[in-house]
């Protein structure tokens, strides 16, 4: 299966790129409904399935992120805080505000599902590091907006005196009707499940029983880290007023290098070399990631295209299994200019090894020995002879 730090969000949800809101929303629900765990009981396929669609809803649903992500793909969605669905009840909860309802899938699948102790909502951003940085190991201080629980009403939504318990449901957070020979008990559509109505909203949060407020979050990058890991920070999510908070969930994408490439824990930079480098052998200095150039040794017959290994130059791996290597591909780079030495050089080159040498690549001392001593100035001598 695809995993959802390489998937694209359109395809998860059927949908082609220019599809409206209301297209969205319907290809979620549609997907929900199928793949909803009471609905599959014991399949982990169609639980992850479930996941995934929450995820591309949460983007592709807000006009914000969705631009971002149509523009920059993940790389636009680092330090965008985004829920991380660890559950089916951290979805069941986030989707009853995404949805416009609480009740949307007790409507299906009925409000019978048990529920843990409560924790507030996971949160998850996408978090770019450069090779370097996968090198040594990195710490990054991010700032993301996250629910903080209202201070004045302790996350009640409302004072003591505010709350009165809810008369549709009388406190039980649901309601049963008859349909045909059954009862069918949905969450009350008054109090949301809550049990109770607020009155008298709280003035600070007006009723939600949190704010919004700006936090910084430090993230430990391990070194070797691969693009795509994600990283979990507990504790990091949004607070829950009567349990623990949820986790910060964190992508890390690792940036294009300019120089090398990565491979695993390997290294691949690209390196020129003369012509008599690679026939004769010799060394070459070459950069490595740690910023200190290297001496590498090119044996003698070296061929264009070759890939010569330095252990150990690579990357960490990032289970502690050592070190990767830095792999070095050869090529011969061909001097556009010349000095006239060079030239009679690479001449004399060519005519041992019978090469036809174009005439516009003869030195001009090269043109006076070749007419002085070669076949036009022999011509000449014989003709004077002859004449005498």
């Amino acid at each position: 299966m695809l995993r959802m730090a390489e998937a694209d969000y359109y395809e998860l949800l059927g949908l082609n790129r220019d599809a409206s809101a209301a297209e969205i929303k319907r290809a979620y629900r549609r997907m929900a409904l199928k793949y909803h765990p009471d609905r599959n009981p014991g399949d982990r396929e169609a639980a992850e399935k479930f996941k995934q669609a929450a995820e591309a809803y949460e983007v592709l649903g807000n006009e914000e992120t969705r631009r971002r992500y149509d523009v920059y793909g993940r790389a636009g969605l680092a330090g965008v805080p985004l829920h991380e669905f660890s559950s089916v009840e951290d979805i069941l909860g986030v989707f009853s505000d995404f949805l416009g309802g609480t009740g949307f899938f007790d409507e299906f699948f009925g409000a019978t599902r048990t529920r843990g102790p409560a924790k507030g909502r996971n949160l998850r951003v996408a978090l770019a590091v450069d090779l370097r940085e996968v090198l040594t190991g990195a710490e990054k201080t991010i700032t993301l907006k996250r629910a903080e629980v209202c201070e004045l009403c302790r996350g009640k939504g409302a004072p003591e005196d505010g709350i009165k318990t809810c008369p549709q449901c009388r406190g039980h957070g649901q309601v049963e009707s008859r349909q045909a020979f059954f009862r069918v008990r949905t969450t009350c559509p008054r109090c949301g499940g809550r049990g109770s109505v607020i009155t008298r909203p709280c003035s600070q949060c007006g009723g939600n029983g949190h704010v919004e407020k700006s936090a910084q979050v430090t993230i430990k990058i391990p070194a070797g880290i691969e693009s795509g890991t994600r990283l979990r920070v507990r504790g990091e999510g949004e607070p829950s007023p009567a349990g623990l908070p949820g986790d910060l969930y964190c992508d890390v994408f690792v940036e294009d290098h300019p120089v090398f490439q990565r491979s695993g824990a390997d290294l691949l930079c690209e390196v020129p070399i003369s012509y008599p480098t690679a026939a004769l052998g010799g060394t070459v200095p070459v950069p490595t990631l740690q910023g200190e150039a290297c001496e590498l040794v090119v044996p003698a017959g070296t061929q264009s295209g070759e890939v010569l290994r330095l252990r150990g130059l690579g990357l960490p791996d990032m289970h502690g299994r050592g070190r990767g290597d830095l792999l070095e591909r050869v090529f011969i780079e061909t001097p556009q200019t010349l000095t006239p030495r060079q030239e009679e050089l690479l001449c004399e080159l060519a005519q041992i090894e019978n090469v036809n040498v174009p005439e516009r690549r003869k030195s001009f001392l090269t043109k006076i020995r070749d007419y002085l001593y070669g076949q036009g100035g022999g011509a000449d001598r014989q003709e004077g002879e002859a004449s005498r």
